[in-house]
């Protein structure tokens, strides 16, 4: 495996680093990266690891290579490597780029553009199979006139045995902050970037305050909007009042989080390009048998309501989307539903051990097809 070591301080930036992590051999590369970037940081620290990972790809030894975005400049060194060792390449698209950033606003140089646009085609004309994580995406590489028959959708997966936890561990994290404890608790767990709009959790939150204030709403994690969220949430007049932000934690700690919480939330701002997302969030709430509430339409609404897994509230009226919240937690009996909606999703669709059968399925085929 060959990936980064995110390195803000830029300590031993650009020296390879090499561990055993439970069987795989992993090449680390150091380097200067946040979630707190600017998108032209993001830009050079991506172009930056192409650079130096296109070298150490093409000098290892294997019969595959699995390459899985965002960033689109992932497929650089991976084309290399695959050509230079002769080996067929399977890309993973995990987002649309670049119509993501050019729908944001990100990306507005027509130079730039054409730029990411004629990357994209050539990342598909050079995989010998894509894997997409959500049906809208599989769509999406279609249209740039990829086989469809040559594209697999195997969206993120659920860590069941991670997640699934007892009553017990969601208790010591309650004791450990004591102001979350005396109501529901409504958790977003991830990146605070721009397409993340979390700003809009602190306005639900300020309209359930009207409602019933002992709903408590968490927030964990950093980003570039980190600050911005938190002094909108002081100005509605939310943040510590029903309303916290916590730092990120570690994968393995999240069990923690996700068994302290009535509901967790995966959210996206106002973006119809955004819908197709396949957020590690969505799947960690399932894999904790949390229901799961979200901001948009697309397959993910699709399933929460052919499930009735969760709830689907409005973009933009978070008065709708408070009243909407507090109907399903004023439920008892749909609201336990709804969390074993979730647990029996995890297991049946999402497990990630089948999943990973589905992939290896995808790889193998790759190599046979290449000899």
């Amino acid at each position: 495996m060959v990936t980064t070591q995110r390195n803000p301080d830029g300590t031993r930036e650009g020296q390879w680093l090499e561990t055993d992590e439970a069987g795989i051999h992993v090449h680390w590369l150091p380097l200067a990266y946040s979630n707190k970037m600017g998108y032209k940081q993001r830009m050079k620290a991506f172009c930056k690891f192409a650079w130096h990972s296109a070298k150490k790809a093409a000098g290892l030894r294997g019969d595959v290579i699995f390459a899985t975005s965002t960033p689109l400049t992932i497929v650089l060194p991976a084309i290399y490597a695959a050509r230079k060792n002769k080996i067929p390449m399977v890309f993973e698209v995990r987002d649309l780029w670049p119509e993501i950033p050019i729908a944001v606003g990100a990306l507005k140089n027509p130079l730039a553009i054409g730029a990411a646009r004629w990357l994209e085609r050539f990342a598909y004309r050079n995989a010998a199979w894509v894997v997409a994580l959500s049906p809208g995406i599989k769509e999406g590489v279609a249209r740039c006139d990829y086989p469809e028959e040559k594209v697999a959708v195997i969206p993120n997966s659920c860590d069941v045995g991670l997640f699934r936890v007892s009553q017990a561990t969601g208790e010591e994290f309650l004791a450990e902050h004591p102001y979350l404890k005396g109501g529901p608790l409504i958790t977003y767990a991830g990146a605070l970037g721009l397409i993340n709009g979390v700003g809009y959790l602190a306005e639900i939150a300020g309209a359930m305050l009207e409602i019933e204030p002992q709903v408590h709403f968490l927030v964990v994690g950093e980003g570039k909007e980190e600050e911005s969220i938190r002094s909108y949430a002081q100005e509605l007049g939310v943040l510590g009042r029903n309303f916290w932000m916590l730092p990120p934690v570690p994968k393995r700690d999240m069990p923690k989080v996700l068994s302290a919480s009535t509901l967790a939330c995966s959210l996206v701002i106002d973006v119809p390009e955004l819908w197709h997302n396949s957020a590690n969030k969505f799947f960690d709430a399932l894999a904790a048998a949390r229901p799961v509430m979200i901001n948009h339409q697309g397959w993910q609404a699709d399933l929460l309501c052919d499930k009735e897994a969760g709830l689907v509230v409005p973009p933009r009226a978070p008065h709708a989307a408070a009243r909407a919240l507090y109907k399903l937690l004023s439920d008892e009996q749909r609201l336990a539903a709804a969390g074993h909606a979730a647990e029996t999703l995890a297991e049946e669709m999402f497990d990630r051990d089948k999943l990973a059968r589905q992939l290896q399925g995808i790889l193998e085929r790759a190599v046979e097809e290449a000899n």
